[in-house]
Formats: C-alpha cells, sequence, structure tokens
C-alpha cells in the first residue's frame, strides 16, 4: 500500500477530482459545490472541454492522477456510463498506489444498491455490462462493492442541501490541511514517529483532554516530530498553540508564583491571539479554556514548574483536548504524572546516512568520491540527527581535502553549535552527577550498573541515584543488553567540561601532553583521581620512577591508542610503583614482561591489558575479591597465569590469542561467579581444569584451541558453548545434562565424527567441516532447534527426519549427501541450501521442488526448470497471462524457479549472492517484489555449475483492495551480476484451492533468527570454512536482527 509520506510529498496539479453523471448532478448539486469550493479556495479539474466518448480520455486519466483528492457522486444514472465506471476504477487504483484520498457522496442513491448493484442503481449498471466483457463487468463491480464501504454524506439525512455542501467542503479542507507540510519533507523516518504518537494521542478518544510526552536526549528531534505533528493535527481544534523553548523562559526577578503568572499569560496570549494580555491569578487557563478542544505543544520543558502553570491537569483544558510536552527529562514526566510518553530512538544507520546525505548533498545518498567520507562522518556523530545535519550543512559544496580536514578535527573536537544544544543537560546537573556524568564519559562507558557502583564503591557518590537522573535527563541510556551508554558527542561535552576546568582542581587528567609532563616530572596532583592517556600522536612517553607516588587518590589509569599505531616509545621504571587504591587499571600494549613486585591489586575491580609484553602479571596468591573482569587478550607472550583462587567475585576472563599459554591453572576451577571464559585461538593450550562447579558460567569459548584434545568438564549451567577448530573427538556423554544450553558451534574441527544425545534446549547447532558422518535420528527430538548448519561435511551421506521447529538448514558442499528424509515433514517458513550437494537422489530432488512452502528459498544443483513450473522462457524475464477465462485475483499464489549459471568464480564479500524477483503490471507498475539472499563458505569452492533457485509467493496477506491486471511480468536478478547469469526462469500458479499452510505456519507468520550471542560472534575466528556470518547484534541502537537469508520486502 502506498505510504502517505509518498503521497504528501508529491506536488498535485488539483486539489480535487470529482467523477459524477453529468445528466443527473452537474447543473444543480455539482455546480453549488463548485461555488462552495471556489469560495473556499479550493481548486477542482473541470472536465467541460473534454469530449465525451465510450473510453475514458488520458486528459481524464491525468487529471485523476494528478489530484489529491477524489469525491465520486453516485447518482442513479451513475452506472448507466461505461465512462463513470472506468474513471471509478482509474480511482481506485490511484488510492492503492499514491496514498490519493478518495470521499463519497450518495445523491438519491443507497449504498447498499451501490454495494450490491441492486435496485435502480443495479438496472442500470447491468444494462451497461450487457455491452461489455465479464472481466470489464468483474472490475466495475469489484470498484462499486468498494467505495460502496466508504463511509461518506448520504443526501437522504441532509434537510438542507447547501448544510451538506458546507460539511463536504470543510472536510476537503481540513483533509488538505493534515496533509504534512512540506517543511519536514528532509526528516528522514518521521512518518513513523508521527504514527507513534498518534497511536498514543489516541485522537478517537473524545470525552476529556490528555497530556502525552516526547522524550529524549538533545539533538534527536523532539522539537521536530512536535512540530510536524502540531501542522498535521491543528486544524482539527478549536484552538492551538505552539510553546516554544521553555527551558530558555526568563525567571529572573520573580518568585515562583509570579513566574507561573508570567508563563500564564503567555500561552493565553498567543493561543487567543491577545497581545499583552494580562491575569491576575493562576486559575485563568482552566477558565478560558475549561470548555475549548485545543492542542498545545510546551517544547523543552526543564522546569516542574513549567508544567504546573501551564497543564497541571487535564481539567484546564475541554474534552478532546491533546498537551504534546517535549523533554529531555523523562523524571519531569513521570512527577507530573504523564504516563503516555514516546521515547525518540536514535535513527538506523541507513536512516542516518540519508539524513546527513539530504543536508550535504540535497539528496539521499552520497555521490562518487563520497561514500567513504560519509560513512566516517555518521560514525563520528554516532546517528545522531543534529550533528549529522549540522555538519551536512556545513561540508555542502566543500571538497574532499577540506572533507578530510574537518573530520580529523571533529573527532576531537566539538562544533560550536552542537556542543551548546548538547551542553544544556550537562549544565543542569548537580556538582555530584557532572561529577558521575564525567566519570562515566572518560571510563566507564558501556558498562553495566553494578559494574560502575563497584568501581566507585568509595567515593561519596549515589550512583544508584546519579545514573537514574542521568537516564531521566536521556544523557545516558541503556543498551539491549542492559548496558549504559552515553553518546559518543556528549562524551566530548564531558571532555570539554574537563577541559574548561582549572589545571589544579581537575580530578580527571586527559590531555596527552599534559599527562606526560606530569609522569615524567612528578608532578603533585594529588587531587587527581583518574588518567586517561591516549598515546596516539605521543613520539615518547617516558614515566619516571616516582610518577605515581604523589597520587595517593588515583582510583582509574587507563593507558590506549585510539588509532591504532604501535608505539613503542613507552618508557617505564622497574620499580615503578602504582597507586595502592587504583580501582581500573587498562594499559593497551603494556610494555613490560611483569607489573611490578609492589603492586598491589587488593582494590582492583577490573584489570585490562589488551597486547601486553607480558610473560606473567604478579607471584603469589594476591587478595582480588573485587576482582570481576580480566582481559589479556593478544597478550602472546603470556606464558602463565597467577593463582586466581581469591578472585571470588571474577565474572568476565579473556585470554584470547595468549598464543604461548600452555596451560589453564586448577585454581579456575573455584571461580564461581565466573560468567565468561574465553580461550579464543589460545594455539598452544593443552590443559584445561574441569569446570564443572563454575556454577554461574553461561559463554565459553575455546574456539582455535587447535592443540586441545579433551574436552574439560563444563558446568551444567552453560548456554552457549563454542569449541570450533580443536581437536577434540568427541562430547562427553554429560553434555545432555546442559539443559541450558542452546547453541553449540563444533565447526571445523575435523577428529569430530559422533554427535551424542544433546539437551532439548538446544536451538542453533553448527557442525561444519567436521569430519561427522551421520546425524542421529534422535535429532528429530530437539523440538527448539531452529538453526542447523552442516556445511561442509563432506562424509555426510544421509539426513534423517528433522524437527519441525527447524527455520534454517545449511548443507552446502555435502558432497556425499544423497538424501534427506521426510522433506514434507518440515514447516513452510524453512529455508534450504543445498549448493553443491551434487549427489541428492531423485527422490528428495522431487520432494524439496514440489512441497508447498511459504517466504523461504530452496537451492539445489539443476540445469533446467522442472516441468511442474507451466510457463517458462529462457532468461530472466517472463510474462504470464491467466488461461482461458479465469482471471488473477488477490488471493492468486504463484511458485517460482530460475536458474542461476556460475560465469566466475566469487571471492571475498561478494560470497553473499542475491536474489530478486520483480512482479510488475501491465502498465509497468510494480506489485511487488520477493527478495532472498545466501552466502557460501569462504573457502568453498563456490557455485560449481547451475543450481535451482525456488520459492513460493501470493497475495493472500494483502490487507487491502488490489487490483490485478489481466497479465503479470516476472523479472529475476542475482548480485553480482557479473558473476551470475540467469539462464532460465520458469513459474507456476494456483487456484484458491492450494492447500492451507500448516498451523505452525500460520502461528510463525514472521520468523524472527535466534539471537546468538554478541560473545559467540565476536569471537569466532575467521576459519577457512567459516560461512554464514550472524551479524552482530546492534545493542547500542537497539535494532531487531533480521533473518539470515530470507525476507520479503514489500512495496
Amino acid at each position: 500500500m502506498a505510504s502517505s509520506s509518498s503521497s504528501s510529498s508529491r506536488t498535485w496539479r488539483y486539489r480535487v477530482f470529482t467523477s459524477f453523471h453529468g445528466a443527473d448532478v452537474r447543473k444543480t448539486f455539482l455546480s453549488h459545490l463548485r461555488k462552495q469550493f471556489n469560495y473556499n479556495g479550493i481548486t477542482m479539474f473541470d472536465d467541460q472541454e473534454i469530449e465525451r466518448s465510450q473510453t475514458i480520455a488520458p486528459a481524464l486519466i491525468k487529471a485523476i492522477k494528478e489530484s489529491r483528492i477524489s469525491i465520486i457522486l453516485l447518482s442513479k444514472n451513475y452506472a448507466s456510463s461505461s465512462w463513470c465506471l472506468d474513471e471509478l476504477l482509474e480511482i481506485v487504483k490511484c488510492k492503492e498506489a499514491m496514498g490519493q484520498i478518495v470521499m463519497t457522496v450518495f445523491y438519491g442513491v443507497d449504498p447498499s444498491d451501490v454495494r450490491k448493484q441492486t435496485g435502480e442503481f443495479g438496472r442500470s449498471f447491468n444494462e451497461t455490462c450487457s455491452r461489455s466483457t465479464k472481466e470489464k463487468r468483474r472490475k466495475w463491480s469489484q470498484a462499486l462493492n468498494h467505495v460502496g464501504n466508504i463511509a461518506g454524506e448520504h443526501f437522504q439525512n441532509w434537510d438542507n442541501e447547501s448544510k451538506m455542501i458546507e460539511k463536504i467542503s470543510r472536510d476537503i479542507s481540513n483533509k488538505l490541511n493534515s496533509t504534512i507540510s512540506r517543511d519536514f519533507d528532509d526528516m528522514v523516518g518521521l512518518e513513523a514517529h508521527l504514527e507513534e504518537m498518534k497511536y498514543l494521542l489516541d485522537l478517537d478518544y473524545k470525552d476529556g483532554a490528555m497530556i502525552v510526552g516526547i522524550c529524549g536526549p538533545a539533538g534527536i528531534g523532539k522539537t521536530t516530530i512536535a512540530r510536524a505533528l502540531y501542522s498535521l493535527l491543528l486544524s482539527s481544534f478549536q484552538l492551538s498553540c505552539f510553546v516554544e523553548n521553555l527551558s530558555g523562559s526568563d525567571n529572573r526577578g520573580l518568585d515562583e508564583y509570579g513566574f507561573k503568572l508570567r508563563l500564564q499569560e503567555q500561552l493565553l496570549s498567543k493561543i487567543l491571539n491577545q497581545n499583552g494580555m494580562r491575569i491576575y491569578h493562576l486559575g485563568a487557563i482552566q477558565e478560558r479554556l475549561c470548555d475549548q478542544k485545543v492542542l498545545i505543544v510546551l517544547d523543552d520543558v526543564n522546569d516542574l514548574k513549567q508544567l504546573e502553570a501551564l497543564a497541571n491537569e487535564t481539567s484546564w483544558f475541554g474534552p478532546g483536548s491533546r498537551i504534546i510536552v517535549t523533554t529531555e527529562d523523562k523524571g519531569l514526566l513521570e512527577q507530573h504524572g504523564i504516563n503516555k510518553t514516546y521515547h525518540v530512538g536514535f535513527p538506523s544507520i541507513e536512516e542516518a546516512l540519508e539524513i546527513f546525505c539530504i543536508y550535504a548533498f540535497r539528496k539521499s545518498s552520497p555521490p562518487d568520491g563520497f561514500k567513504k567520507l560519509t560513512k566516517r562522518v555518521t560514525n563520528v556523530f554516532d546517528n545522531l540527527p543534529l550533528g549529522l545535519r549540522v555538519m551536512g550543512s556545513s561540508l555542502r559544496g566543500k571538497g574532499e581535502d577540506e572533507w578530510e580536514a574537518l573530520l580529523d578535527r571533529l573527532e576531537t573536537s566539538l562544533d560550536r553549535n552542537i556542543e551548546g544544544a548538547l551542553r544544556v543537560g550537562y549544565d543542569s546537573l548537580q556538582e555530584e552527577e557532572q561529577a558521575l556524568f564525567l566519570h562515566i564519559a572518560v571510563f566507564f562507558n558501556y558498562n553495566k550498573d553494578e559494574h560502575v557502583i563497584a568501581m566507585l564503591a568509595d567515593s561519596n557518590l549515589d550512583v544508584k541515584q546519579g545514573l537514574k537522573i542521568l537516564t531521566n535527563k536521556s544523557l545516558v541510556y541503556r543498551s539491549t543488553s542492559g548496558k549504559i551508554v552515553m553518546h559518543k558527542l556528549l562524551q566530548q561535552v564531558g571532555r570539554k567540561a574537563i577541559q574548561r576546568q582549572e589545571p589544579w582542581k581537575r580530578h580527571i587528567l586527559i590531555d596527552a601532553h599534559e599527562i606526560c609532563y606530569v609522569l615524567e616530572n612528578d608532578t603533585d596532583t594529588r587531587a587527581a583521581l583518574g588518567i586517561s592517556l591516549d598515546t596516539s600522536g605521543i613520539n615518547k612517553v617516558i614515566i619516571s620512577e616516582g610518577a605515581f607516588k604523589r597520587m595517593r587518590n588515583l582510583r582509574f589509569l587507563s593507558v590506549y591508542n585510539t588509532r591504532y599505531v604501535k608505539n613503542d616509545q613507552v618508557d617505564i621504571p622497574e620499580d615503578l610503583e602504582f597507586p595502592p587504591h587504583l580501582r581500573l587499571l587498562r594499559w593497551e600494549a603494556y610494555p613490560s614482561n611483569a607489573l611490578p613486585t609492589t603492586f598491589h591489586p587488593e582494590y582492583l575491580v577490573e584489570l585490562d591489558m589488551k597486547e601486553s609484553q607480558l610473560e606473567k602479571l604478579w607471584q603469589g596468591t594476591q587478595p582480588l575479591t573485587n576482582l570481576k573482569k580480566m582481559d589479556l587478550t593478544r597478550s602472546s607472550h603470556l606464558k602463565e597465569l597467577p593463582d586466581l583462587s581469591n578472585a571470588t567475585n571474577l565474572e568476565r576472563l579473556e585470554l584470547s590469542y595468549c598464543k604461548s599459554l600452555v596451560e589453564i591453572p586448577s585454581s579456575f576451577s573455584e571461580l564461581r561467579k565466573l560468567e565468561t571464559l574465553v580461550i579464543h585461538n589460545c594455539t598452544k593450550l593443552e590443559v584445561v581444569p574441569t569446570l564443572i562447579n563454575l556454577a554461574s558460567l553461561d559463554f565459553f569459548n575455546m574456539h582455535g584451541c587447535f592443540q586441545l584434545k579433551k574436552f574439560p568438564g563444563i558446568s551444567t549451567h552453560i548456554s552457549r558453548l563454542v569449541i570450533d577448530d580443536t581437536l577434540v573427538e568427541e562430547l562427553p556423554t554429560s553434555i545432555i545434562l546442559c539443559t541450558r544450553l542452546r547453541t553449540l558451534m563444533i565447526s571445523g574441527s575435523g577428529n569430530f565424527k559422533t554427535l551424542t544425545y544433546l539437551p532439548l534446549s538446544l536451538t542453533y547447532l553448527d557442525l561444519r567441516c567436521t569430519g561427522i558422518e551421520k546425524i542421529p535420528d534422535w535429532i528429530k527430538d530437539l523440538h527448539e532447534l531452529s538453526f542447523l548448519h552442516i556445511g561442509g561435511c563432506r562424509n555426510l551421506k544421509s539426513l534423517p527426519q528433522l524437527p519441525l521447529s527447524i527455520r534454517w538448514l545449511n548443507a552446502c558442499d555435502c558432497e556425499s549427501l544423497e538424501s534427506v528424509a521426510c522433506v514434507s515433514s518440515l514447516n513452510s517458513f524453512v529455508d534450504l541450501n543445498f549448493t553443491n550437494c551434487f549427489k541428492l537422489n531423485q527422490e528428495t530432488r522431487r520432494d524439496l521442488i514440489q512441497q508447498s512452502f511459504f517466504r523461504s528459498l530452496r537451492i539445489l544443483p539443476g540445469r533446467e526448470v522442472p516441468e511442474t513450473f507451466n510457463h517458462q522462457a529462457k532468461g530472466n524475464v517472463l510474462t504470464i497471462r491467466p488461461e482461458s477465462d479465469s482471471q488473477f485475483s488477490a488471493s492468486s499464489r504463484f511458485k517460482a524457479c530460475f536458474v542461476i549459471s556460475p560465469t566466475r568464480l566469487i571471492t571475498g564479500r561478494k560470497r553473499l549472492i542475491s536474489l530478486l524477483c520483480r512482479l510488475i503490471s501491465k502498465n509497468g507498475d510494480s506489485i511487488n517484489e520477493v527478495y532472498h539472499c545466501f552466502s557460501l563458505p569462504d573457502q568453498s569452492p563456490g557455485t560449481q555449475s547451475e543450481h535451482l533457485c525456488l520459492f513460493h509467493y501470493d497475495f493472500h496477506d494483502r490487507d487491502r483492495y488490489f487490483e490485478v491486471d489481466s497479465e503479470i511480468l516476472f523479472e529475476f536478478s542475482c548480485t553480482p551480476s557479473d558473476a551470475y547469469e540467469i539462464v532460465q526462469c520458469g513459474v507456476g500458479t494456483y487456484g484458491e484451492e492450494i492447500e492451507q499452510i500448516s498451523d505452525w505456519s500460520n502461528a510463525s507468520e514472521e520468523i524472527e533468527t535466534e539471537n546468538i550471542s554478541d560473545d559467540v560472534n565476536q569471537y569466532r575466528d575467521r576459519h577457512p570454512c567459516k560461512s554464514d556470518k550472524a551479524s552482530k547484534e546492534a545493542n547500542v541502537k537497539g535494532h531487531k536482527r533480521k533473518g539470515f537469508w530470507s525476507w520479503l520486502r514489500r512495496r
């Protein structure tokens, strides 16, 4: 269905097109209607000079398409004219294709007679149809039924025709006024925001007034949404008023009562259009507006007193009134009892790119040469609309060199206009809340509440309450995984705030040159609580032996390199003494082979030493009860780990790419609070102790531990287990006791040949490129299993019956696979990939082709479209027409098949293969699109020969009137187009008697991919046999992940 955004963005030549029977209404009702329209400034198409004939004139078709609203005057002789009926068909098509508004007037006829073509109206209709074809009659009848169901004005219900005409004109004006102003055309995604707001506003509820909030961070678009909504709705209210920028309201020299009086005076003066209005008590708004239906927007509220003054009670306003409040502070809305609130989220990556391009290039996509730069801009501004708009305007018309220079500057400093808008929230905070804001901005972004609370445990800050205030003021928000997230630009606001402080008052040091001076010269910085040192661009960092001796209060030390440039010019003395109360030690590429002997980790909460030169950490047993996180990723020289038996609160331990590590110490068996253990690509690791006692262990990743032969005992609480690319030959029988296990990955383990009983909770099983020879029959009992990946299992000869829950099966490159049992028992939504399975027997091939399935894709080797597809053509285009007298209808269903033939080997990112089928009507309009894609494993030989791609499609789910042409063109395409060609295509059609999809399928109309853990995706190595990569969950943006390779795209 055409969206209202597409209709509102068009330029209409006429406001109204009227379809009528001339003899019935031209000299009477229509002439009066035209006069009223002229009086109200409504332009209506005039057909006086068009000569009537048996076929509708092209000028009329053009006029219908160029009109915003069509009015159908249904009179007793309307159906006696084939011209009128053909006009009607064109109007209905425009309604569906372009979102044209259609209104009806029943002038001397009953709506029931129009719908059913009965009575005198029906007799006229039948007489007209006797001179036409059956197909014409069917289309006319369908259109009359459709418009007969549109509520309109019924002449018999009025005793005064002039009043009726006035109402029609007023309704037309309201509908024209309700179109969104062109001022908002450049706001990407506006329609979705407005739909959400209209739902919350519940405009059909007219018994009382209602207050609705819009909240979100500065620069997200709250005011723009409110303005667009105000523009859309104001014509439906008796009085309306948009009160701008309340946060800037001046209350200097006024007490609270006087401040509220001034706000009420300003509102009433504006809404009643009486400048200089004076009031003398705070009941004035209620007295003047209690019987008026009003629309009021209170923009950028930042003080509860403002709400108390302007909208303290809904009873102040008449029935049907709506008050919209925009604010950064969700807490204000809660305090005022406003429980209907729309939180404006960040745009998607695609939307952010479009927002920027509209301002930078005045079009929705970047020109050649600017694509990488535009992506860099969206990354710098982290999808904040305000930043994207300001920078887009600033960069418009500039060359690539100017872009590069400006972007380099923006990565470390803020544009003045953007900073001014974002600083308001920070400046409104109390001193303690500002301190918490700065700590998060510099040290604790993307951490959970508990971690921040632990880090600041010995401070005087009320962290829990402070986080609530920052969240309510939209200065931080929670990701889908529960982490605290501060926008990148707000982090820069925090850094700017630190730079504005007097040097001797700074608790957090962030200036690299200042820090280097302090560390080299033992400068007295007793006030410092934290150091954040970015060594990018620093030629040499010299740290004196006593650098930290005067920093007794230092709690947080972070040394890192944002540009990932190796910097070996960091000199650390052997006897360096770290501050005694450190809670965070983050030092990337730490240059020594061990921590100093004087190092005391007693207060340490997080130890992060990625890419260090460490060979060991410390000797003996240390007090580690505060330690929650340890990350030694890519410390390739690390040979031994310390005794961690006292780390009783350790939750996360990451040892990825510690390629010198041979053994995990037995003390790990006592880490009862450990939730995540990653020993990814520890290529020399041979010994892992039993982990049965780790009652909290949820995720264990030992991918790429090539020397690991024996699978360690693990906790039965595990939910995600990755043992790819190891020498493990089988799983222990105790794995069935892991009743929470949902994800199991064993790909690339060539010695793995036997599958033992697995827990019923499993949803994702990856056996790619293993030596497995048989999938056991009991797999059909895994009723939660959704995804099964067996690609590259070259010894696998058959597949048993699979559970009904399977929705994705990839058997690519199973070169020995011959049979798949019970294909017909699979659910109708399952995606099946049998690329390069050349030994599939005829029975399996027949079942894969003939079984009914829906919204999914099947791929298997084949050179010709099967005969069951009764419409066939060479190449990628096929036109089908209904057989005999039957016609396509909205319930028609199709099955499609086309043959792709490889023209060259595809490599790299182009191993993703996209398939598209467009359905095009006889007049060239796109009816619909069906899109699928799949990918080949990284070291797959590629698609070796021709393959069949099959899918089914129908119109049955289209919840709207749909006029189907007498012929449909199917156009197939395959990307990358230079690697594949479509040599043949075929389509089969079904009638309405086609068998119904199973109950399971109907209950699962839209299937979403099981969320495979971020951890799994993050630590998967790029093994040569790796196939379809599950994209990381975008928890920061809160986006839902799409399915792996089969989604229907609708127009």
